[in-house]
């Protein structure tokens, strides 16, 4: 198989064209740039809705995908929870404006006024003050020692891995999906090897028969090889109840009423398979880049160390405005006498300066906790960061396995049939037994079989390592695919 020319690391694309779909909403299906999902998730809506199964469409694989983020709730969970991520993004923004009030006050106030009793005879005068009054008030943090850029800067950051979480919820429900997908694959491709067993058991009995009416065999040639030929058939049965199995798991996974009513479409016939291109270790390097927990994880570091240089910020000084301006009207009136109306413009403007001195060891364990919260985020990086180089290496090891044992299948299969057609041949013109022609019969069922095992083992590793290195639902070439093989 010709390599591909683009010197840029790809791996396996698990033979989905994701690139292609038609996806229930843009924020689902195909894994974005985080930037770009990130101004998804915050700007669309989740579906609310579910979508039904239609049992005579033949679904293709992009179809399951859809169906299956649009119904289920994980999906919806985590893309709800980077949408309230970025409203704490825009609430914690909000804290570099000014905040603008209007302000209005109408009331009236009656009161004892002390008074001497030589100007009023009972030593005071009462006084009604009715009021209106409208303005506007202003507050703004002048300084404020660099917490607000560190809350801001924590909120990006776990807005960031809210969205990067939701892009691995995407990733899990595909990965669900692809590998139920091939299992039914596999399933009905078993039940073709079934079937081509059973036919090549009941041409191994009419040659038996055909071999005792011409003095040839033995009875108990013939009942032998019946009794091949209801083996093959007691196992056509259970070939039968796995793939309806495989057709009710799909549905369950898809997240639609389980049932064996759905009709899938085989993907199309790849190329042979071929080893990969690449080393084991640079696909460490690009499950590092593109997996989204990892992504999640490091932005989750980010906004713990954001949040303790805010907890240190605390020890500084505060700057806060204070400022107001309103129209004041008052109607004065006493017991005798009169007193001036007024309707004025009235203003008031402060600038205070704050600093905790003592508060009980409140900020100490404030920054205590956040330098731990932060250590504890790098662990967890750093824990993720061999995690992920162990699966990727298994993945690794498993598809180039599963490549190989797929041609070796090939080769076990092409031989099987030509040793079979040869006994099957030989026993007629009476060169060979019965006891060869069965078992020739059985290498080649077990042959049929070990070819469908393989290609479904090189299908699911090629979907396990796309999933491994977190280009699953990602646009990238392939330098190598499993090939499909017909029994």
């Amino acid at each position: 198989m010709e390599r591909p020319r683009n010197k840029t690391l790809v791996v396996v694309a698990a033979l989905i064209a994701i690139h292609s779909l038609h996806l229930h909403a843009q924020c689902a299906g195909k894994v974005d740039p985080l930037a770009l999902a990130a101004t998804c998730t915050a700007r669309a809506t989740p579906p609310v809705t579910e979508k039904q199964i239609d049992p005579s469409h033949p679904y293709r694989l992009e179809e399951l995908i859809d169906l299956a983020e649009h119904n289920n709730p994980e999906t919806r969970i985590a893309w709800e929870s980077a949408k309230q991520a970025a409203n704490r993004m825009g609430i914690e923004r909000s804290a570099y404006y000014p905040h603008l009030a209007a302000l209005a006050l109408f009331g009236d106030q009656r009161m004892i006024n002390p008074f001497p009793e030589p100007l009023a005879p009972r030593g005071y005068v009462m006084v009604e003050v009715p009021i209106a009054q409208g303005g506007m008030g202003l507050e703004y943090d002048v300084f404020d020692f660099g917490k607000r850029g560190a809350r801001l800067e924590s909120s990006k950051a776990s807005r960031l891995a809210a969205v990067a979480a939701f892009q691995k919820t995407n990733q899990d429900v595909a990965f669900r999906v692809v590998t139920s997908y091939y299992n039914l694959i596999t399933a009905q491709e078993r039940l073709d090897a079934a079937q081509q067993v059973v036919k090549t058991a009941e041409t191994t009995q009419q040659a038996a028969e055909a071999q005792l009416a011409n003095g040839r065999a033995t009875r108990p040639d013939v009942l032998n090889a019946q009794a091949a030929t209801a083996q093959a058939a007691f196992d056509l049965q259970a070939s039968i109840g796995a793939e309806t199995e495989a057709r009710v798991a799909l549905r369950e996974v898809i997240g639609v009423e389980p049932s064996d009513e759905i009709k899938v479409q085989a993907p199309e016939v790849p190329p042979n398979p071929d080893e990969l291109s690449v080393s084991a270790a640079k696909l460490v390097e690009v499950a590092r880049q593109n997996r989204p927990d990892l992504t999640a994880l490091s932005e989750q570091l980010h906004a713990a160390t954001a949040d303790r240089r805010a907890a240190r910020s605390e020890y500084g000084p505060t700057i806060h405005l204070d400022a107001s301006a309103a129209q004041s009207a008052i109607w004065p009136t006493v017991d005798y006498g009169s007193l001036g109306n007024a309707n004025e413009t009235i203003w008031n403007v402060g600038l205070s300066v704050k600093l905790t001195i003592f508060d009980g060891g409140q900020r100490k364990n404030e920054a205590r906790l956040a330098d731990s919260r932060a250590r504890e985020a790098s662990e967890a990086l750093r824990a993720k960061e061999d995690q992920v180089t162990r699966e990727v290496w298994t993945s690794y090891v498993q598809y180039q396995t599963a490549v190989r044992q797929q041609i070796a299948a090939n080769t076990l299969l092409a031989s099987a049939e030509a040793s079979y057609d040869a006994s099957l041949d030989a026993y007629r013109y009476g060169v060979k037994n019965l006891v060869d022609v069965v078992a020739a019969e059985n290498q080649l069922a077990q042959a049929r079989f070990a070819s469908v095992q393989s290609h479904s083992s090189a299908q699911v590793s090629a979907i396990n390592l796309d999933y491994r290195t977190g280009i699953l639902l990602r646009q990238a070439p392939q330098p190598a695919q499993p090939s499909k093989v017909h029994p």
